[in-house]
């Protein structure tokens, strides 16, 4: 477990950022990316022989925006400052602030954007699969989605 600790401080303070085209005007930097448990037991869940976790670092800016886009995994969030609007194709919207935590929807469009006067930064957490995207952007045309 120590070197676990040691690692993820590691990765924060060195960790390569992602592409910044991958989504317009919002900063991603990984944290991890893992086929196992902090333990070294395997991941299972989703029904998948080769399940994986990643988890992020977002960062959209005042006035910014996601895009519209969806999850073929679960994803959860937590707000570590700033405020983030997200809108339902149903017209339905949520907003949440620092320290809540975001259950995201599943295989459903949605547009998360930044309604407040400073950047917006969560971590995320994708329960996904080898092979299976966890972003997955409306149109085609607009930037590529999230590893």
């Amino acid at each position: 477990m120590r070197s676990v600790s040691f690692l993820i401080v590691v990765l924060l303070l060195h960790g390569n950022p992602l592409q910044a085209e991958e989504y317009r005007n919002v900063e991603v930097k990984k944290i991890v990316t893992s086929t196992k448990a902090s333990n070294g037991q395997r991941l299972s869940y989703l029904r998948s022989k080769h399940p994986e976790v990643t988890v992020l670092v977002v960062t959209v800016p005042p006035g910014g925006s996601t895009g519209w886009h969806k999850h073929p995994v679960p994803v959860y969030a937590y707000m570590l400052d700033g405020e983030l609007s997200v809108e339902m194709k149903n017209g339905s919207k949520y907003k949440f602030k620092k320290g809540d935590a975001i259950l995201e929807v599943v295989n459903t469009f949605h547009n998360g954007y930044n309604s407040g006067r400073v950047p917006a930064s969560l971590v995320v957490f994708y329960t996904g699969a080898v092979g299976i995207p966890n972003v997955v952007k409306e149109h085609a045309a607009e930037t590529p989605a999230l590893p």
